[in-house]
């Protein structure tokens, strides 16, 4: 039995699919249902925001699983199978377990770094957990994976990276504008993603007069918008399809969707509108023809990453965020696999003592049966011995077998239980040949 885990996200599929696959709490709970009575699946955990779409199983079988996965996203999604198959990524076992801790730390997100990510993993785990679809082993998973993202976010500055972009962007678009702040101005927000979020956050910091914002699912927008009320923001929404009418109102248009195509292109722009354009997307949003019109800028994210890209060079080896951050990641994992692999050796070593107990048993009857005369007390010490000696012999090995589990991952200390004392163990292993496994991009 291993962790399992099928999902896409921003890295790997276009925004509008993962709005296809996005999943209220109703549709999760029908879903991680739906996903443990599969044969193969005994655990279901599903992470829905706006960035991504995982789903953690626990399976018996990687090929059946994948396939059950499957099966219940097309049910819940009603998007094509095939379609399904070109952006979802698989991660199993070890590798399951690496790619949460990597998620809840930020590492893997649209915005390296951001917290918002572990509330989310959180509520995931919850939500669950109260429905009854979580396990010992999505447990174990998701508090070593929720202890690397806390660890990640006490320890280093990484949270940082993501609002150092932002800020970085609106700097350069301040410079062009030649203004200190963004007094008296408006701006369009297109997305309402962890980066549009804090470019919201960030231009209400500036002084903005008033934000207009616009994603493709409005209640995004509405709850974007909201936050920003809160925090004093004259703020209104607009429906995406009527973005390029908005431009003509506003002096700044800042896109952070990550959307499949252009979300500004040259033909929006209206006519003697001067328009600073600021780009957060990677793969960019707003082409660059726009600023071939006079009076249009554009400060682009994928310049901006390059430009930080090269100051971060003088940073001594080691000492980055992101490399503090993807060190305790590996200490984080190297802790749970070893766990995992005690915990996995440990019904070969429960075996061994039932084997032991049972033949102790039978050798105390067949003495009983040749030597009648013993009686009760005789017969009581010598299974007492019997049991002793068989419990010094297995002594050794299940200390040893336990201690190359927790430190040695490519020695098998269940296989070689079950070799040398001839154990048998339901579900100890499973066999997939190559050309039985499914089709899947993953690649994240």
């Amino acid at each position: 039995m291993s962790v399992l885990v099928v999902g896409m996200s921003h890295q790997s599929a276009p925004v509008a699919l993962l709005e296809k696959l996005s999943m209220d709490d109703v549709v999760q709970h029908s879903a991680c249902g739906q996903l443990v009575d599969a044969e193969s699946l005994t655990e279901a955990m599903i992470i829905s925001t706006c960035n991504r779409l995982e789903v953690y199983t626990v399976t018996n079988a990687f090929h059946t699983g994948v396939q059950d996965v499957i099966r219940v996203l097309k049910e819940v999604s009603q998007v094509d199978e095939e379609e399904l198959r070109n952006y979802l990524y698989v991660r199993y076992a070890d590798a399951a377990a690496e790619h949460l801790m990597s998620v809840t730390s930020g590492l893997d997100s649209m915005v390296v770094g951001e917290q918002q990510i572990i509330g989310q993993v959180r509520s995931a785990y919850q939500s669950a957990s109260e429905q009854g679809t979580v396990g010992p082993r999505i447990h174990a998973l998701a508090q070593s994976a929720l202890r690397a993202g806390k660890r990640v976010h006490s320890e280093t500055e990484i949270d940082k990276a993501g609002v150092s972009m932002v800020t970085f962007a609106f700097d350069q678009a301040l410079q062009r504008l030649d203004a200190e702040d963004l007094q008296g101005k408006s701006a369009l927000v297109l997305g309402a993603g962890a980066m549009a979020s804090l470019a919201a956050t960030h231009a209400g910091r500036l002084g903005i007069g008033e934000l207009v914002i616009a994603n493709r699912t409005r209640e995004r927008a509405e709850r974007l918008a909201g936050h920003a009320e809160e925090a004093g923001v004259r703020t209104r929404v607009v429906d995406f399809q009527d973005r390029a009418t908005a431009l003509a109102d506003v002096d700044l248009a800042i896109s952070a969707t990550g959307a499949e195509g252009f979300t500004i292109t040259a033909g929006d722009i209206p006519p003697a509108h001067p328009l600073m354009l600021i780009d957060l997307s990677l793969p960019r949003d707003i082409d660059d023809e726009a600023t071939k019109i006079d009076d249009v800028d554009l400060v682009n994210i994928e310049r901006l990453s390059k430009s930080l890209s090269a100051a971060a060079t003088d940073v001594a080896a080691g000492t980055s965020p992101h490399e503090q951050a993807r060190t305790i990641v590996d200490e984080e994992l190297a802790a749970y696999t070893s766990a995992q692999r005690v915990r996995d050796v440990a019904p070969a070593v429960s075996a061994l003592h039932r084997r032991a107990a049972d033949l102790v048993e039978c050798e105390a009857a067949r003495l009983q049966q040749k030597h009648p005369e013993l009686e009760g007390k005789q017969l009581a010490d010598v299974q007492g011995a019997l049991k002793r000696v068989a419990d010094k012999l297995l002594h050794e090995p299940t200390v040893r077998a336990k201690k190359l589990a927790a430190s040695d991952s490519s020695f098998n200390s269940e296989n070689a239980l079950q070799e040398l004392f001839g154990l048998q163990l339901e579900g100890s292993g499973v066999a997939v040949a190559v050309n039985e496994l499914p089709t899947l991009n993953k690649e994240a």
